[in-house]
């Protein structure tokens, strides 16, 4: 069984930063890919950001400049700094990280609401 603390979420202004960071423990080895995706409800959940074991980035083209995801396997953590938020942002933010034999998991999400 795998369990996630993922923290960070809440209420920002437009223009303003979060940094979002989910922790991965249990019976979990070998991460690969490890990344953060998000969904409005009504929309198909997309990506905004995953890293490789390796540290090569993909980012959303609507997050591209604006956010940058980091790593640290000795805490199976990953995180991501969002900055000059946009309300286009708003969306429940999931953390997903997935193993060298294939195997994905999904973080329960946290909120980020982007609103004056």
């Amino acid at each position: 069984q795998v369990q996630f603390v993922e923290s960070g979420g809440g209420l920002v202004q437009p223009g303003g930063s979060l940094r979002l960071s989910c922790a991965a423990s249990g019976s979990i080895f070998s991460i690969s890919l490890m990344g953060w995706y998000r969904q409005d409800p009504g929309k198909p959940r997309e990506l905004v950001a995953r890293i490789s074991r390796g540290g090569s980035t993909t980012y959303g083209d609507s997050v591209k400049g604006r956010f940058t995801i980091s790593r640290d396997d000795a805490k199976n953590t990953v995180y991501l700094q969002m900055n000059s938020l946009k309300s286009e942002d708003t969306a429940v933010y999931y953390c997903h990280v997935e193993t060298i034999w294939g195997l994905g998991y999904w973080g329960q999400g946290t909120q980020v609401t982007v609103s004056s």
